[in-house]
């Protein structure tokens, strides 16, 4: 495999094994999937085709590829074996990109694409960046006969002759235009649209824009929105969502459709939801998620800043860390106390957190009512709070904005507060809402 450290090709990864962490094969990759962006943005990777042992292509997202080295690709060992299907929205690499003819921006020449280069961003983001090209050498005879010209490689914002036809009215072009919104603003363009529009843009999110979108939206349209997916797929989605809003969202569904969905989702994931289902909505129980930052207390510092850097952390649950006994999944060992942000900036990296955790603050119990869990982040000045049972055990936390969702009005989302937040979106967003 070639290229500087964090950039592939990706031609150089084609059939290459695709393992889980304890070195079993998964399959092999057979092409890499993308997402065109507007305004000369590099197309930002969403993941992989993989063909697993009995010949069926799946969809493995980069959120679960924690390696890409010379000839092998490394997931997290969760996979989900449903068969790929291409949404309308997703260009592949390997079948649509490779052998295309582009434009060089500068001086109008047509050029062959080779080959393409992705790129790792912050987190695991991964983007095009380079396309290694091939000039057309002037020259008469045949196409066959007709010598090749010079090869180079340039950044993706070089050429020209990737983008939809300008004319396309469709999700595709909806979605690039909304790219740059933050998640709540988006939500409410969606709320806005017409329902057979916002079906169309919502299946062609991927799934962790959309769960971050559903997360935003009033509960009649997560309920809409859901229901026009395919029930595999909303599995998916729901998969992607914190487990407390995934929670409130089933919970919100007809009982069977419920069941059916938590069978499809991962077991891990489902144990989750269905464990915040057993808490009334308005306790500590019922509005935690069960994804905190949890280390034991022989961690040290630079260990756990590495964790708090995460960039799908809320802010609030990278305010403080929670310090317990193993296991530290939820629920975990005994409870011991929790870190602050601001003290594991204070202290030198090799520390142990054991050493400074806070055991003052008293964590909250799951059958603690709304208003005492508002009273006990307000009077500590608090962004989140610890969640144990009878036993000490940790079963997750509660963070000041699912608080601030149940005790705000029902329809808060639709209040001229939130509704605001249109402004902000860009002028071609807003005609073309309107225009729907």
């Amino acid at each position: 495999m070639t290229g500087t450290p964090g950039r592939v090709f990706i031609s150089h990864l084609s059939a290459v094994a695709v393992f889980d962490p304890g070195g079993d094969q998964v399959g092999r990759l057979r092409d890499v999937v993308v997402a065109m962006r507007t305004a000369g943005q590099p197309p930002r990777v969403l993941g992989l085709v993989v063909e697993v042992t009995t010949r069926r292509r799946i969809f493995l997202p980069m959120t679960r590829v924690t390696s890409v080295e010379t000839g092998e690709v490394i997931t997290t060992g969760l996979v989900n074996l449903r068969r790929f299907e291409q949404r309308p929205t997703e260009t592949l690499v390997l079948a649509e990109m490779l052998d295309r003819r582009v434009t060089l921006t500068e001086t109008g020449e047509l050029v062959t694409v080779l080959d393409v280069a992705m790129s790792a961003g912050r987190g695991r983001d991964w983007f095009i960046s380079k396309l290694f090209v091939q000039k057309q050498k002037p020259g008469g005879g045949s196409a066959l006969r007709r010598r090749r010209g010079a090869t180079l490689t340039v950044d993706w914002h070089a050429v020209t002759g990737f983008e939809r036809p300008e004319d396309q009215q469709g999700a595709a072009n909806l979605l690039a235009t909304f790219e740059q919104l933050r998640p709540a603003d988006l939500a409410n363009v969606l709320h806005n649209l017409s329902p057979k529009r916002r079906a169309e843009v919502a299946s062609a999110l991927d799934d962790d824009r959309l769960a971050d979108v559903l997360e935003e939206l009033p509960e009649d349209d997560q309920v809409e929105i859901l229901g026009q997916l395919r029930e595999e797929r909303a599995a998916d989605v729901l998969e992607a969502m914190d487990p407390d809003d995934a929670a409130d969202l089933i919970s919100e569904l007809p009982e069977e459709t419920a069941e059916r969905l938590l069978d499809l989702m991962e077991p891990d994931e489902a144990e989750d939801v269905r464990r915040l289902l057993t808490y009334s909505d308005d306790t500590a129980g019922g509005m935690m998620t069960t994804e905190p930052i949890v280390v034991e207390p022989d961690a040290t510092i630079a260990e756990v800043l590495a964790m708090v850097r995460n960039p799908d952390l809320s802010p609030a649950l990278a305010g403080q860390v929670y310090v317990t006994r193993p296991p530290t999944e939820t629920p975990t060992g005994k409870y011991l106390g929790v870190v602050h942000f601001q003290r594991l900036l204070r202290d030198p990296p090799f520390t142990l957190v054991g050493a400074v955790v806070d055991t003052d603050l008293q964590p909250l119990r799951p059958d603690t009512p709304l208003a005492e869990v508002a009273g006990f982040l307000a009077a500590y000045n608090l962004v989140a709070a610890p969640v144990v049972d009878e036993d000490d055990h940790l079963l997750g936390a509660v963070t000041v904005d699912d608080v601030l969702d149940h005790l705000l009005p029902q329809d808060w989302r639709e209040g001229s507060v939130h509704g605001d937040a249109r402004v902000a979106a860009p002028t071609a967003v807003r005609s073309r809402v309107h225009g729907t």
